[in-house]
């Protein structure tokens, strides 16, 4: 019977099938290949954009001082040390006496990448607030320093009172970024 099938030709049908079944081993193996490379050249960009250095923004760089927070008054026998701070800085500053933040949090937002500050501002002056800058430094679990962000929020605050602000925005923050801690720098009288 084998060879009637022969004497038809059915023989080249076998062998057909074997071509076929060697061209769809050999594109799964070289397809496996392919993505592994692909999965290489991923890891590798991963890599050196990690190496890349951070924008001027997320820098660790020591914050400036004309942003530091209110020098604390000289003793009696010290010399008086000029301020940093600018003239046209300095009635800002003035304003400052007895406003205050009283408490703090803050949360990541917008995927992890934004920080998100709540504070409340206790202002004890005889007289409203408005144009409060605020500046936040984050920092590493460990406590070193990342980067700061400033803010300036234009709703005033109220003579002998205390205001609430939820979930203010102040930028983009390190990922690495555990810890934040809000200063005031600058206000207005309303």
């Amino acid at each position: 019977m084998n060879a009637r099938l022969d004497r038809i030709g059915v023989g080249r049908f076998a062998g057909t099938g074997e071509r076929l079944a060697r061209a769809v081993t050999i594109a799964s193996v070289s397809f496996g290949r392919s993505l592994l490379w692909l999965l290489a050249a991923i890891i590798v960009g991963c890599g050196v954009w990690m190496l890349i250095p951070l924008s001027k923004g997320n820098s660790a760089e020591p914050a400036k001082p004309e942003l530091a927070a209110v020098d604390t008054a000289p003793s009696g026998d010290a010399v008086a040390v000029p301020s940093p701070v600018s003239e046209a800085q300095a009635p800002a500053m003035a304003e400052l006496g007895r406003l205050r933040i009283s408490s703090q949090t803050w949360r990541r937002g917008g995927l992890g990448s934004k920080a998100l500050v709540t504070f409340t501002l206790r202002n004890d002056n005889d007289y409203a607030v408005k144009d409060v800058e605020i500046v936040c430094a984050f920092a590493r679990r460990d406590g070193s320093h990342l980067t700061d962000r400033s803010r300036v929020l234009a709703d005033p605050v109220s003579m002998k009172s205390r205001k609430t602000f939820a979930r203010i925005p102040v930028g983009f923050v390190n990922v690495n970024a555990d810890q934040a801690k809000c200063s005031l720098v600058a206000a207005r009288r309303a």
